[in-house]
């Protein structure tokens, strides 16, 4: 089975969603995507840290669509690990990269202002529509 370690390790557990949580995660997406492209201009620290929140949105949306949820605790980093398991090995990299920007993202809010440049938004926002747009397609939306 795929996700055996992360069941074993209790990270996730079994989710039967209905249809309207997995839209809704995707309109939350699209909503912080939206929003993220107008901070740039304002805030690129907010605006990283909103187009990150699209993409785990997204990510979140796709899990419920394969049936589980992550755990409470580091559910972030569930969602990135389960997201590496779930999809092939051409989004590797990708899933990777975005996990990076998860500890970016927590250093950003929590520990250190200005922390971000224009061309790592930039590059956060194309990825992270191209990913959601993507998902949303995988899920059948």
């Amino acid at each position: 089975m795929k996700y055996e370690r992360l069941i074993k390790s209790n990270k996730i557990k079994v989710h039967k969603a209905q249809l309207g949580e997995v839209k809704e995660l995707f309109s939350l997406a699209e909503r912080d995507l939206k929003t993220a492209k107008f901070l740039i201009t304002q805030d690129w620290d907010w605006a990283y840290a909103i187009a990150y929140n699209s993409v785990l949105q997204a990510c979140r949306a796709y899990m419920l669509r394969e049936g589980y949820r992550s755990r409470t605790f580091e559910a972030h980093k569930i969602t990135f690990e389960f997201m590496k398991l779930s999809l092939d090995r051409k989004h590797k990299d990708l899933i990777d990269y975005f996990d990076r920007c998860r500890r970016k993202r927590h250093k950003t809010i929590y520990q250190i202002t200005s922390n971000i440049t224009e061309t790592e938004i930039e590059y956060l926002i194309n990825n992270a529509e191209r990913f959601v747009k993507e998902l949303k397609g995988l899920c059948k939306i």
